[in-house]
Order: structure tokens, then C-alpha cells, then sequence
């Protein structure tokens, strides 16, 4: 496999920017499963992307063995760095920072997601991933984070990598089939780390998971959309829709799923072994997911939807960033952490997160039926651009 030219990148990163590695905790909240616990008996994960760069785009990358969607920052869109990809092979990557494994003075860090972009070039199973950790230790590696997995022969699992190794944790061995995590390793030091809170909520909420397993729909919907607290009792859901809407409803966000720093989310529905690995699909957020809604997209289609990825702040992006003015319309950082639930759903019906989880839902059920027939990459494309398309005249209407 073709080694990373980590010291030229590192330098051309600072370069631009002298915040690049003095940026605030990046901390998501994250899942993978294996196909026994999914709805469709194919692997999947899952990511909330918690980051200070929050304006995000996802490109199309064709490069050689593989090409590959991937989450980008809204300057990245070359896809050196990547925060979570599927491609054409059927294999998808997604990580989580975990502050509990080692971190080594001197030695190189922060490089997640050069390591992200050279797997989706590189790697069609979790094997050769796998041999890539096994290739690269060294304290020119840069990472300790938990790296989330699956492939199109079934496989789902984490990685917990550090500089000087890695470990393991197969999707299949767990007694549920799937792994939570948040920004903690269970092979690091126990009760160090961060994310406990979210990562027991999201425990928490997955005991409401469907009987017939997890699916895209049930992951953004109830996971990734979450504002509640795995401590502090706080409205439901279903009881937002009692509140008075001309009088807000304050929320501190910064311990929840869905945080004032997610900059998106992503869930990339694998296929079944021996399925045709082109019908994987990358579900993408691209803003805070109580703002936005899942656009689905395929790598056989090519370019994504312009509205994905076009102009200074992808269009998508745009739209969810106004949603999130009106959402935490209080100023400075602080005041920022808390949102006004009325915003989402109240008594008076005002609310867009009601319309918007409806919007969603119809597009997972077409989607679902759209993938039952063969199709050619022209019709995967027009039918994520329409989605793309339905998606954006939605968000413009709240």
C-alpha cells in the first residue's frame, strides 16, 4: 500500500492554518453494527461529527484502486482529509477521538483524517484495513481514536488505534451485535476519556431500538437527533409538542447527541455479503441533524447533488446554519450551548422538526423501494439529486 506522505501534509496543514492542531476537543458520539442487528441484515455505523469546523461538504474523490464519498471540511473539498466515507467497494469508515488510549509526547497526532482518506483509497475489506493500522504504526502514524468500520463481505467493527498499535473490536462479538461509542477506547484506561454521558444515553436510547433491528431511519431519527441527558430529567420528545410556543424552552446542549458542535451527521447503510456492493448508501446530514434532513447518495453516481458541496457554504449547509440561528438565537458561546425546544415542536404547531422527521421518512421509504430495482448510475444520480433537491425546498419553508 502506498505510504502517507504524513511530514509534507503536516507541514502544508500549519501552514495554513495556525489553529489546525489548538482547536477545541473533537468529540462524537458514534455506532457499527453488524448485519444480525440491522433491519436489513447488513452492516452499518454511524457518526455524529462534533468539530469547530462546522460548515461541511461531501465530494466525490476518484483515485485509484478506489473512489469514495467523504465528509469533508468546506475547504477540503480535494478529500485529503476525510471525517467519515464509503466507497466503491462497499467499504465505510467513520471514527471518534478516544482521549483514554496513549498519547505520545513529541509524536505526531490529530492525523485521523489523512489515515480516513487513505483507507477509502486503499482498503475493500476490514482485513486490508487491518493491514494498513499494521503497516503504519509508528509515532509518524498520528491517532488515537476509535476508527468504525464495515465492508461488503459483511464485516463491522472498531479499531481502537494509537501510534503504536491497535485493537480489535468485531460488531459480532458483541452480545447486541453492535458497538455505541463516544471518545473513550475500551482497551484505554478505564474512566478516562470523554463522551460518558452521551455514550449512556445513546445506551440509554438504544433499548427503544425496533424488534426488527437498527436502520438509517431509527439511527437519525432518534440517536442522532437526541437533546435529551443521561442524568438530568428533561421533556420527551412527544411532550414538546404541550409547550407554549411564545415562551422558550431553554436546553443545555453541550452534553447531548446532538450538540451545538455538530456539524453533521452520517450513516452509511452497508450491503449483504454477496450483494452488489455499488447499492451501499452514505445517509448525509450536513448540518446540526435537528436543522437538516438525510440526503441518500451512491458512489456509482458520481459527483453528489450541488447542493451538497457547491459554493463557499454548501447550500444544505447554508439553510441548516439559518435553522440553527433561530434554534440557539442567543450570542456569545455560552449562551449558544443552550437551545429553545419551542423552536423544534410546540403547542401552537410552529415547530419544524415535526415536518421535517416527516420529510425524511418518506424519502428512507422511496429510497427503500428505489434500491429493490437495479439502477444504472444516470438514474442513482437523478434520483439523489431529486432527494438533494426536495430536501433543500423543505428546509427553505421553516
Amino acid at each position: 500500500m502506498r505510504a502517507r506522505p504524513v511530514l509534507v501534509l503536516v507541514l502544508a496543514l500549519l501552514a495554513a492554518s495556525a489553529t489546525v492542531f489548538v482547536t477545541a476537543p473533537q468529540e462524537c458520539t458514534t455506532l457499527v453494527a453488524a448485519g444480525p442487528a440491522a433491519a436489513d441484515r447488513a452492516p452499518l455505523l454511524w457518526k455524529n461529527r462534533d468539530t469547530d469546523v462546522l460548515s461541511n461538504k461531501v465530494v466525490l474523490v476518484k483515485d485509484q484502486p478506489h473512489s469514495f464519498l467523504g465528509l469533508v471540511n468546506a475547504e477540503g473539498t480535494a478529500g485529503r482529509m476525510v471525517w467519515a466515507g464509503l466507497n466503491d467497494a462497499g467499504f465505510g469508515i467513520a471514527n471518534s477521538v478516544a482521549y483514554n488510549l496513549p498519547a505520545a509526547t513529541g509524536e505526531q497526532q490529530d492525523l485521523e483524517g489523512i489515515i480516513m482518506a487513505d483507507a477509502l483509497r486503499t482498503c475493500a475489506t476490514l482485513a486490508d484495513f487491518e493491514a494498513l493500522l499494521q503497516s503504519q504504526k509508528g509515532p509518524d502514524f498520528g491517532s488515537r481514536a476509535n476508527f468504525l468500520a464495515i465492508d461488503a463481505r459483511g464485516g463491522a467493527a472498531i479499531f481502537e488505534s494509537h501510534n503504536h498499535g491497535f485493537t480489535r473490536l468485531d460488531a459480532m462479538d458483541a452480545p447486541e451485535r453492535f458497538r455505541a461509542n463516544t471518545n473513550f477506547s475500551r482497551s484505554g484506561t478505564t474512566d478516562q476519556g470523554a463522551g460518558y454521558l452521551r455514550f449512556d444515553r445513546e445506551t440509554t436510547l438504544l433499548q427503544t431500538r425496533p424488534a426488527a433491528g437498527l436502520s438509517p431511519e431509527f439511527v437519525l431519527q432518534t440517536l442522532s437527533r437526541d437533546v435529551g441527558h443521561a442524568l438530568e430529567r428533561r421533556p420527551e420528545r412527544a411532550a414538546w409538542k404541550t409547550l407554549p410556543a411564545d415562551t422558550p424552552y431553554w436546553v443545555h446542549t453541550n452534553y447531548s447527541i446532538n450538540r451545538p458542535s455538530t456539524s453533521a451527521a452520517v450513516v452509511i447503510q452497508g450491503v449483504k455479503a454477496g450483494d452488489d456492493p455499488r447499492k451501499a448508501t452514505m445517509w448525509v446530514i450536513l448540518g446540526e441533524p435537528v436543522t437538516s434532513i438525510a440526503v441518500p447518495l451512491w458512489v456509482a453516481a458520481g459527483v453528489p447533488p450541488e447542493a451538497l458541496w457547491q459554493g463557499k457554504d454548501a447550500l444544505l449547509m447554508t439553510e441548516a446554519f439559518r435553522l440553527k440561528d433561530k434554534l440557539r438565537w442567543l450570542k456569545t458561546r455560552e449562551r449558544r450551548e443552550y437551545l429553545d425546544l419551542t423552536k423544534l415542536d410546540n403547542a401552537a404547531g410552529t415547530g419544524w422538526l415535526p415536518a421535517l422527521l416527516a420529510v425524511e421518512r418518506d424519502i428512507f421509504a422511496k429510497t427503500t423501494e428505489f434500491l429493490q430495482i437495479p439502477a444504472s448510475p444516470a438514474e442513482m444520480a437523478a434520483y439523489q439529486k431529486s432527494a438533494a433537491e426536495r430536501v433543500l425546498a423543505t428546509l427553505r419553508t421553516f
